[in-house]
């Protein structure tokens, strides 16, 4: 499966480097592309899931946006594979769109996946508690 055809499946269409992207477009074929290569069409398939298919985060279909999903998937990896749907309902409550805005002031001192990195996954920590990306899939006591 390439970049292009799983982009179609989740309805997300690539444009032009040179335009900037709009809600539900991306440009960034190089990312998705290396996060394929790196971990797996599986993963890449959660990074899209986690964005695409949630609320207000097609807007994050860049670079920043890509890694900082795949970061903490991998992360949170506990969660994701026993908890799916409360990952999700997490990333719908969050206004990640948002938080990637407030980054920018961020610009030329924290590398941007990393300060929105840790800005998401403060979110799900508030959600999953302590050690949530540490998540035990045997013990569901961490998430009462």
């Amino acid at each position: 499966m390439t970049v292009h055809d799983l982009c179609a499946e989740f309805g997300i269409r690539i444009i032009d480097g040179h335009r900037y992207p709009e809600i539900g477009e991306t440009r960034a074929v190089a990312t998705l592309e290396r996060i394929l290569r790196r971990y797996g069409e599986g993963h890449l398939r959660l990074v899209l899931t986690t964005l695409a298919e949630t609320a207000n985060n097609k807007v994050l279909l860049d670079e920043v946006g890509l890694w900082m999903a795949s970061d903490l998937i991998r992360a949170c990896a506990g969660i994701v594979e026993n908890r799916a749907d409360d990952w999700l309902q997490t990333w719908d409550a969050m206004p990640v769109g948002e938080l990637q805005f407030i980054c920018q002031d961020l610009r030329g001192f924290v590398p941007q996946r990393t300060a929105l990195g840790g800005m998401v996954y403060e979110r799900i920590f508030r959600r999953f508690g302590q050690n949530a990306g540490q998540f035990d899939l045997f013990d569901d006591r961490r998430t009462k």
